[in-house]
C-alpha cells in the first residue's frame, strides 16, 4: 500500500487567523486540503478562488471541489489565483459532473493530479471506468458539505474493494477522521487521511496529528504481534 499521509483540511480552521492556523500544522502535514463549496452541489458555501490569495504555505494543496459542474474556466481561476502556492491535486465529485472524464483530462493537462470523489451513497461501480484516469480516489466518509460529522464506517467496504482493484492507488478518506477512526480507515486500505475538526478544534494541533499517527502505528504493531 502507498505511504500513509495526513492531510489537514482548513475547513475547520479559524478563518480570521487562517495563516496562523496553517503555520501551526504545516511542518506535520503531507498535504493541505482546501474545500470549495458552491451552495448548489452541497448546502454550504465557501470563498472561491479568492481564498487562495489569503494565505501562504510550503505544503502542496489538495483542492476538493464540492461544486456542481466545475468548468475548465472555473478550475483555471484556482490555478491562476496564487502562483506562490503549489496545487498538487484537484478532486471533483462524480455526482456533480455530467462529463467527469473531460474535466479530469483538463486537470491533468495543466500539470495537476486529477482525482475523483464519491459520496457515501454512491457505489464504487459508478467510477470504475474512470480509475485509469485518476491518481487518487476520495471516498467520502460523511455527507459532503459540513465538517464535524460522524464517520460512516460502512463506507470502508468501498475502500476495501478499491484497494483490491488498485493495490497502488492513492485512496483518500474524508469525514470524521480522528485517532479512533484513522486505524479503521487504514486497515480497510486508505492511505490518505483528511482530518479537519480533530486537528483544528484541538488546543495542540500538532499533538492531534501525532495522536492520529500514533494510533495507526499502535494498531499496526498490535496486528503484527497478534
Amino acid at each position: 500500500m502507498p505511504k500513509i499521509k495526513i492531510v489537514p483540511s482548513i475547513l475547520s480552521a479559524n478563518q480570521h487567523k487562517l495563516q496562523e492556523e496553517i503555520k501551526d500544522i504545516e511542518d506535520y502535514s503531507d498535504l493541505l486540503q482546501v474545500d470549495i463549496m458552491d451552495n448548489k452541489f452541497v448546502p454550504n458555501i465557501t470563498q472561491q478562488a479568492e481564498l487562495l490569495k489569503k494565505f501562504s504555505t510550503k505544503v502542496p494543496l489538495d483542492m476538493h471541489l464540492m461544486v456542481k459542474e466545475p468548468t475548465q474556466e472555473y478550475i483555471k481561476t484556482f490555478i491562476n489565483a496564487n502562483k506562490k502556492l503549489k496545487i498538487k491535486n484537484i478532486t471533483i465529485h462524480y455526482e456533480a459532473c455530467k462529463n467527469p472524464e473531460k474535466i479530469l483530462d483538463f486537470i491533468k493537462k495543466n500539470g495537476i493530479i486529477p482525482c475523483v470523489a464519491i459520496s457515501p451513497k454512491t457505489p464504487l461501480d459508478k467510477i470504475k471506468k474512470f480509475l485509469d484516469k485518476v491518481d487518487m480516489v476520495l471516498i467520502m466518509t460523511v455527507e459532503p458539505g459540513f465538517s464535524g460529522q460522524k464517520f460512516i464506517e460502512s463506507c470502508m467496504e468501498k475502500v476495501r474493494e478499491l484497494r483490491r482493484l488498485k493495490p497502488d492507488l492513492d485512496i483518500e478518506v474524508d469525514g470524521g477522521i480522528n485517532d479512533k477512526t484513522a486505524p479503521i480507515a487504514v486497515k480497510a486500505g486508505a492511505n490518505i487521511l483528511v482530518v479537519s475538526s480533530f486537528i483544528f478544534k484541538s488546543k495542540n494541533k500538532a499533538g492531534a496529528i501525532k495522536r492520529i499517527m500514533d494510533s495507526i502505528t499502535n494498531f499496526s504493531e498490535q496486528k503484527y504481534i497478534n
